[in-house]
């Protein structure tokens, strides 16, 4: 049996400025990382056997890692279309808007719907290529949109959209 696996979907090319901003930094970073990671690779390779140098094969799977984020950095970082800010406050809601939804438990949820590239459960920011977001997209206040998850059904109403943080 292969492991092969179909290549995934093109991901969408929007990304927020602070988005595309925090790569630039990142793909700078990275380099500055991968210096210091080649140094300290040398090193280990400079002590002898390879076959069992744990800080050699540690270095060597990190350096790696690296040079995967930084291909896909640079593949990536061209391919991106910034989207501004939006200026007029609208009801409607599109890409970069803080969108808060309310379950049918009666809880609150605030999502903002940034690129793929950008998504973060931690901030509740949710990729433009979510489910939710592409059932989101163009609704307005009170609008209900119900999504398929595995469990069922998850039906939301929109209480309210914003641009501004």
């Amino acid at each position: 049996m292969g492991r092969w696996r179909p290549p995934q979907p093109k991901s969408s090319p929007y990304i927020t400025e602070e988005g595309f901003r925090a790569l630039e930094v990142e793909q700078k970073a990275i380099w500055v990382r991968r210096r210091d990671v080649t140094k300290a690779l040398t090193a280990a390779a400079a002590e002898g056997d390879r076959s069992e140098n744990a800080e050699y094969i540690y270095r060597k799977k990190e350096l790696r890692e690296i040079d995967r984020r930084i291909r896909y950095l640079q593949k990536r970082l061209p391919d991106l279309i910034i989207v501004p800010k939006r200026e007029i406050e609208d009801d409607i809601i599109f890409f970069g808007a803080w969108v808060t939804l309310e379950t049918a438990l009666g809880d609150e949820v605030i999502y903002r719907i940034v690129g793929p590239d950008e998504f973060d459960p931690a901030t509740s920011s949710i990729s433009l290529d979510s489910p939710l977001a592409k059932a989101l997209l163009k609704k307005t206040i009170d609008d209900e949109v119900t999504i398929r998850i595995e469990r069922g059904e998850v039906t939301y109403v929109v209480l309210g959209v914003r641009y501004q943080n």
